[in-house]
């Protein structure tokens, strides 16, 4: 299990869009957000560099 620190999450549509950033990384077989916690956890054995620019890329900072 991986988890990423995300900044610029508001809302529930804001998770979804992490989430759908992150599923679609090779190697990911789940992924949640929680805006709250500013977090997002990915069960799989995918590249922490490829998730982390799949949050960027999605309009969100992110960090392992």
């Amino acid at each position: 299990m991986t988890t990423l620190t995300v900044s610029g999450m508001t809302c529930g549509h804001c998770e979804q869009k992490v989430e759908d950033a992150l599923s679609g990384v090779e190697g990911v077989t789940d992924a949640s957000a929680d805006r709250e916690l500013g977090t997002a956890t990915v069960e799989g054995d995918a590249d922490t560099d490829a998730l982390v620019a799949a949050v960027e890329d999605a309009g969100y900072d992110a960090s392992a």
